[in-house]
């Protein structure tokens, strides 16, 4: 969740540490940190709150040294004060770490014990106090760093520097992401290779339970067992232009309006032109023979597989369970033969998702991965992994990486049903041909966004707001809530729209929006209906439909946004874009921070 940094290099190494933490602002963060090593001497400077205010202390009490560590941190474990801020030092150690120590508490009371003291609240200080216990038995910083790896429990990302030392930097990964930057006699270190885009393309990722010795010239990694391991140094291709907001006010409005490209690069990854079939990597993927798929993720990446869902039932005739993570895997679910596990995760990284994963790793025929970031830990342990080609995503909200996960998923389903037959070449063709539309689509559902934001002006003053949709456009309706709530801080919350009578229709008088996701579909007549028990009750709609759709729901809608004709089936992919808007423009009216909105972030690599 949070993001560290550290570098061995022939500059000055607190600019560099900033630059870096800059790009993982994105993940999120309530306090950084650095610490140098200057003529061997240690030293740090920490913050709360944005990284500007990091920098501003670094301009009264600069940092010297060209060896350094940083960190973004997202409290877990104490608040969110410039003492519990990172780096952690305890004598001669300096520590930053991504992660939850599961069993701190334990090894504080072993160093209690021993009449060691803590000045923080955090599971962190207790890494560096034992690195510190170490030395003091007169271990080298080498072995006391490995040492005090090998005691600790749970999910973590570290990077040690020790006092003495500006030519070493110990770090270790286990849950959570760690890569290793090559430079010309400079060495790096991050949470990931966006960190590291500036200074090299070089990269090295380090494996579950790897701990890596750094100098500037040289690089030992060593496995679980401790014996030395090699691992590939992979030539990285990030545009660094796209982690600019490119003129426009935020990142999430940048990457809403990237996605007619981003998802005509996916359709043309998977759809090869001139071709009426679709094509995976590898081996690919044979749905004739498979029983039974079970869709597993977190947050936005569940509502595109509850989406998908419909599609793979509908179309392919598969039956299909989705999960959310983080009860999968403590449900312990049996999974029946013929049965295709399949895990979706933007960054990839997602700690609940990625342990789902390893619980199916010998239960499932086929673990099959759709991701946005092919060297990430879900995407390296999957038997298919399926590139969603959205590009760098920075905004918390996740936008394009949605529409591109829907998507692959539905390119899958399509696949799934020529596969078995319920789908003829010709009809699998029109599917096709509709779906190379959509990116057109899209770019006409952004020109609606005069009409979205008025719409949001209005919602912007609701305390409460509830989203409705039958069909494919339940998801929508979850999502849409989700957007709005996690970026305008407005209490929202999606329903079917069938499900009205059973309890939301309760909440429903004027001082409560409710918006209604309702393409002209075969589901129409009935969403009319619960329309029309809406403003029975003095509800306000605000109706999203098409041409149609608008004509048919008759009068008393509030506000309406009209959308462009679509076939049912591509729906939920041109209506995230609405649902999308409608959140942006309503945050922006609120003034919240739209990027990086409270206790929220990007990746969540710890449970």
């Amino acid at each position: 969740m949070c993001g560290i940094v550290g570098v061995l290099g022939s500059h000055e190494a607190a600019p560099i540490l900033v630059e870096a933490l800059k790009r993982l602002e994105y993940r999120g963060y309530d306090s950084a940190g650095i610490a140098t090593i200057n003529d061997g001497v240690l030293d740090r400077r920490r913050a709360v709150g944005k990284l500007v205010n990091l920098g501003d202390l670094l301009v009264h009490e600069p940092l010297a040294g060209k060896s350094g560590i940083g960190h973004t941190r997202w409290a877990t474990h104490g608040a969110p004060t410039v003492n519990n801020a990172h780096p952690h030092r305890a004598g001669a150690v300096a520590v930053v770490h991504n992660g939850i120590i599961e069993n701190f508490r334990e090894l504080r009371a072993e160093l209690a014990g021993d009449g060691i003291g803590f000045e923080t609240d955090t599971d962190t200080e207790t890494i560096a106090l034992m690195a510190e216990r170490e030395l003091r038995t007169g271990l080298p910083p080498v072995e006391a760093a490995l040492k005090t790896i090998e005691r600790l429990e749970g999910a973590f990302a570290l990077a040690f520097l020790f006092d003495g030392e500006d030519d070493l930097i110990v770090a270790a990964r286990k849950g959570s992401p760690l890569a290793i930057g090559h430079g010309t006699g400079e060495m790096y270190v991050g949470s990931d290779a966006i960190a590291l885009s500036p200074f090299t393309d070089r990269i090295t990722y380090l494996e579950e339970g790897d701990k890596a010795i750094l100098t500037r010239t040289s690089l030992e990694i060593r496995d679980t067992g401790g014996a030395l391991a090699n691992r590939p140094v992979k030539t990285i291709q990030i545009d660094t232009t796209r982690i600019d907001k490119a003129g426009h006010k935020h990142f999430m409005a940048k990457e809403i309006a990237e996605q007619p490209a981003v998802v005509g690069e996916t359709i043309r990854h998977y759809l090869p032109v001139d071709e009426d079939s679709v094509r995976l990597p590898g081996d690919g993927l044979d749905f004739s023979k498979v029983q039974r798929l079970t869709l597993v993720a977190c947050g936005t990446a569940y509502y595109a597989c509850l989406t998908a869902k419909y599609w793979f039932e509908q179309l392919a005739r598969i039956p299909v369970e989705v999960d959310i993570a983080s009860e999968f895997r403590y449900r312990e679910p049996p999974l029946p033969g013929g049965t295709v596990a399949i895990f979706v995760s933007q960054s990839g990284e997602t700690a609940d998702t990625l342990a789902a994963l390893r619980y199916c790793r010998d239960k499932a025929d086929r673990i099959v991965s759709v991701v946005n970031v092919p060297e990430s830990s879900i995407a390296r342990e999957s038997d298919l992994a399926l590139p969603i080609h959205a590009g760098v995503e920075i905004g918390v909200a996740s936008t394009k990486a949605f529409t591109c996960q829907l998507t692959v998923l539905l390119i899958l389903a399509l696949k799934a049903a020529a596969d078995r037959g319920e789908m003829t070449p010709e009809a699998l063709a029109d599917q096709i041909s509709a779906l190379r539309g959509v990116p057109q689509l899209i770019n006409s559902a952004l020109d609606r966004n005069d009409g979205l934001r008025a719409a949001a002006q209005q919602l912007s003053t609701a305390h409460d707001v509830l989203f409705l949709g039958r069909g494919l456009m339940f998801p929508l309706a979850l999502e849409g809530a989700l957007k709005l709530k996690e970026i305008s801080y407005i209490h929202a919350e999606g329903y079917a729209s069938g499900e009205l009578k059973h309890g939301p229709i309760a909440l429903i008088d004027s001082s409560v929006p409710v918006v209604m996701m309702a393409p002209m579909d075969p589901l129409f007549d009935k969403t009319v209906s619960n329309m029309q028990e809406v403003m029975a009750r003095e509800g306000k709609v605000l109706l999203i439909s098409d041409a149609a759709g608008l004509k048919g729901a008759g009068d008393g809608v509030w506000l309406s946004v009209a959308m462009p004709e679509v076939t049912p089936v591509l729906a939920p992919i041109l209506y995230a874009v609405p649902a999308q808007l409608l959140a942006y423009h309503t945050a922006v009216a609120k003034g919240t921070d739209v990027d990086q909105p409270r206790n929220l972030a990007k990746s969540v690599t710890v449970e």
